[in-house]
């Protein structure tokens, strides 16, 4: 694992070398970056002006929602977003290149084009969570504080671990980055509002089926004292490290077999 993260530190800081070289595209892509990224807290702002409260929870509690999910979503999306390259690879031929480096292909993929731009992202999403730590109505106790790392570090492994899986799904369906984005992008979307504004079937479908939910969602119930639409077992709202490791265990062995049946175009 140490040299795994070794070589990821090496492709990343080859690749942000290279966008270095250009420092203004670099600084103006990181900005508009940043302000893109403004645009989802300004639509969540912009609701709020017409009511108090979205399906009971307050302007803070769904910005606490909004950066426990974005951080996670962002730090996964800079260290395994670019794996979802891989269908253009099968497609040109260029994959077989990728295989034949002392390198894990996967690896490659992810600081494929690694720039520090990425983190312009980090910049919005960091300030609101922090402003909803400090706004949010809780009363705070170590379980509590504990749980707001343990969440965004669980949301990072999920989120990763769907960015391998729908990779793996390419080697077989080529055409099929649109799709696997509603998983991936679609899924950080979802999980910046409370789950309790869809219905019953759909928070059902993202808690048994696609465990977005343990995302932020589960763990927030606890943190923010919230009832469970559902009505789960208490339990569930620490399930999210087990959910992460199922998820892990899942994407290892699709990502292997996706590999193992990858045939050449012979370009």
């Amino acid at each position: 694992m140490a040299e795994l993260l070794r070589t990821y530190a090496r492709l990343a800081w080859t690749w942000s070398r290279a966008a270095a070289q250009y420092p203004v595209s670099l600084v103006l892509l990181g900005v508009a970056t940043a302000a893109v990224t403004s645009l989802d807290i300004a639509a969540i702002g912009l609701m709020f002006l017409r009511t108090p409260r979205i399906a009971g929870f307050s302007v803070a509690e769904v910005m606490f929602l909004y950066g426990t999910s974005g951080l996670s979503f962002i730090l996964s999306d800079i260290l395994m977003g670019g794996a979802e390259r891989l269908d253009e690879h099968v497609r040109k031929g260029t994959l077989d290149a990728l295989l034949v480096r002392p390198v894990s292909p996967l690896l490659q993929l992810a600081t494929e084009d690694f720039s520090p731009r990425r983190f312009g992202k980090l910049v919005p999403t960091t300030l609101v969570f922090a402003l909803a730590l400090a706004h949010v109505p809780v009363r705070w106790t170590a379980p509590r504080i504990a749980m707001v790392p343990v969440m965004v570090l669980t949301g990072l492994v999920i989120f990763a671990a769907f960015w391998v899986l729908t990779t793996a799904l390419q080697f077989v369906l080529v055409e099929s980055r649109g799709a696997t984005k509603s998983v991936t992008y679609g899924g950080a979307f979802l999980t910046q509002y409370p789950l309790s504004v869809f219905s019953r079937d759909i928070v059902r479908g993202l808690t048994f089926m696609v465990p977005l939910a343990f995302v932020n969602w589960e763990p927030s119930l606890y943190v923010l004292d919230k009832p469970d639409p559902l009505g789960l077992p208490g339990a569930f709202r620490f399930a999210g490290p087990v959910v992460a490791v199922v998820l892990c265990a899942l994407a290892g062995p699709a990502w292997k077999s996706g590999l193992r049946h990858y045939r050449s175009t012979g370009s």
